[in-house]
């Protein structure tokens, strides 16, 4: 088995059996991204406490490769500083899921990135009376 067939069954057993998958009542952001091209979307809910992410969740429909990917994501952030998490960026999702894609695909896996990044932007705002 090569690196990528690996790589490929590990987003699919992300995308059958997501982690972190529903919704945070009481969250303290919470956004939904949609990719209109394909039509997928992804919801996330996270509770920010002192800087850090303690909880994070997903919601969506889509392909495999949104939705895996959103699972994956998730996983990586709980428990990390806000700072951290503003500093990933696409190629480093890109690099999690070690697999070749083509345009419209690179879409899918950052849209939960993309919502998580908004999340986090809206609530520095908020905090700075913005909102």
């Amino acid at each position: 088995m090569s690196d990528e067939d690996i790589n490929t069954e590990i987003l699919l057993d992300h995308y059958r059996n997501p982690h972190n998958y529903g919704q945070i009542e009481g969250a303290t952001e919470k956004l939904i991204e949609f990719n209109p091209v394909c039509g997928d979307t992804v919801q996330i809910t996270v509770k920010i406490q002192g800087g850090i992410v303690s909880d994070i969740k997903f919601i969506g429909r889509g392909c495999s490769v949104s939705q895996g990917s959103a699972s994956m994501l998730t996983d990586r952030v709980k428990g990390m500083a806000v700072e951290e998490i503003k500093k990933i960026n696409g190629q480093d999702i890109l690099n999690m899921l070690g697999l070749k894609l083509g345009p419209s695909r690179e879409k899918c896996a950052l849209l939960s990135l993309n919502a998580l990044h908004k999340c986090i932007a809206n609530h520095e705002q908020k905090a700075q009376g913005g909102i």
